[in-house]
């Protein structure tokens, strides 16, 4: 059975055009990827867990900003590993310079025997859809067809 994650695709609306929130991931893997790098906040959930609270968590834990707004079902998608992303969309704004996210740790350099602790989230960024289809994961540009299907 392939992994689940929820999340939530954050969008405003500035000057008559949308705006989507999209967060980079940390860790030294990351550091110099860009371009399909960026992702929705998101993360995995277990057999009996709810996706909109799961979806909520990870927000909240990977930005250090809670989300009250209401969720509206985007479905689901599949990434290339074979991931299932059941995603949601959310109005709200949020200063992407005061984010807070958790953080985890792993061997680096590898085979070092040091642990290091990084950022799960090390930046987020507003993007107009446009570029945030060059910036987001392939799997994910559906999310943002969907937002803008379910805008228009």
């Amino acid at each position: 059975m392939p992994a689940k994650s929820a999340g939530v695709l954050a969008y405003r609306t500035t000057a008559g055009r949308i705006e989507v929130l999209l967060v980079h991931p940390g860790g030294p893997f990351w550091a110099n990827k860009d371009e399909g790098a960026w992702s929705i906040p998101k993360g995995e959930y277990a057999a009996g867990e709810k996706p909109e609270e799961v979806a909520r968590r990870e927000f909240s834990e990977e930005l250090g900003v809670g989300l009250s707004a209401p969720l509206q079902p985007l479905g689901e998608i599949r990434q290339r590993g074979g991931k299932l992303v059941e995603a949601f969309a959310a109005e709200f704004d949020l200063n992407v310079d005061a984010i807070v996210s958790n953080t985890f740790e792993i061997e680096w350099p590898p085979r070092s025997g040091r642990l290091q602790r990084f950022p799960e989230v090390d930046r987020a960024a507003w993007f107009d859809l446009a570029t945030a289809r060059e910036k987001i994961n392939v799997a994910q540009r559906e999310l943002l067809d969907r937002l803008e299907a379910m805008r228009a």
